[in-house]
C-alpha cells in the first residue's frame, strides 16, 4: 500500500505500474495481483486508507456520541480539512480529475470510496444524532454533503492550482465557521418553561 501510494502520487494512475509498485514494495507482481485484482483495484484501496483516516471506518463512526453532534463535527471536519489540504491528497485529485475522459472504472473508484463513503459514514452518524434529539434533520446524506462541501472552497481550489494555501490560522477559522453555521441550522432547539429556544 505504501508503494503504491509513493508510486499513484509521483506519476499518476496513468504512468504507474504495478510491476514497478511490486518491486519498490519488494514483493512480486504476482504477490500483488494475489491480493488486488488489477491496478484500480489497488487505487480503490489507497483512496479507501486516505479516507479512513477522516472517519475511522464503521468503529471510527460508531464511536462518536451522537449527544455531542459539535465535538464530533470539529474532529471530522479537522481531518477533512487536513486531507484536502495535504499535498499528496492534492496530487491525487488532480491526477483523477486529469484522468476523468480516459479511466472511468479508476474515477469510480476515487468517488465510491471517497466522497460517497464518506458521505455515506457521516450521514450515518448524523442519523444517529437525530434519533438521540441532539441534531433536527429530514435528510441526513444531504445534510453531510452539505457539511463536507463548506471545506471544499477557495482554500481547496488553490491547492489544486498549485497557489498558496490558507495557514493554520485561516483553516481553524473556517472549521469553527463551518460547525457553527450546521449547528445553526441543524441544532436542537430545545425551549425552556418560558418557550425561550436553549
Amino acid at each position: 500500500m505504501e508503494a503504491a501510494r509513493g508510486h499513484f502520487d509521483a506519476h499518476g494512475l496513468e504512468r504507474s505500474s504495478v510491476d514497478a509498485i511490486a518491486a519498490a514494495a519488494g514483493v512480486s507482481k504476482m504477490t500483488v495481483y494475489s491480493r488486488f485484482a488489477s491496478k484500480e483495484a489497488l487505487f480503490e484501496a489507497v483512496v479507501r486508507d486516505r479516507t479512513d483516516r477522516v472517519m475511522g471506518g464503521l468503529a471510527g463512526v460508531e464511536a462518536l456520541d451522537p449527544r455531542k453532534p459539535g465535538k464530533a463535527l470539529r474532529a471530522i471536519g479537522g481531518q477533512f480539512l487536513a486531507l484536502t489540504r495535504e499535498d499528496d491528497a492534492l496530487r491525487q485529485f488532480r491526477m483523477v480529475y486529469g484522468a476523468a475522459g480516459s479511466r472511468p472504472a479508476a474515477c469510480e473508484a476515487f468517488h465510491r470510496q471517497g466522497a460517497e463513503r464518506l458521505n455515506a459514514d457521516l450521514a450515518s452518524y448524523l442519523a444517529r444524532a437525530t434519533d438521540a434529539g441532539s441534531l433536527q434533520l429530514r435528510d441526513p446524506r444531504q445534510a453531510a454533503d452539505l457539511f463536507l462541501a463548506m471545506f471544499l472552497g477557495d482554500g481547496h481550489i488553490r491547492g489544486l492550482l498549485m497557489l498558496d494555501m490558507p495557514d493554520e490560522r485561516e483553516n481553524r477559522a473556517l472549521l469553527r465557521e463551518a460547525v457553527r453555521v450546521f449547528m445553526a441550522a441543524y441544532g436542537s432547539k430545545r425551549r425552556h418553561p418560558a418557550g425561550r429556544i436553549r
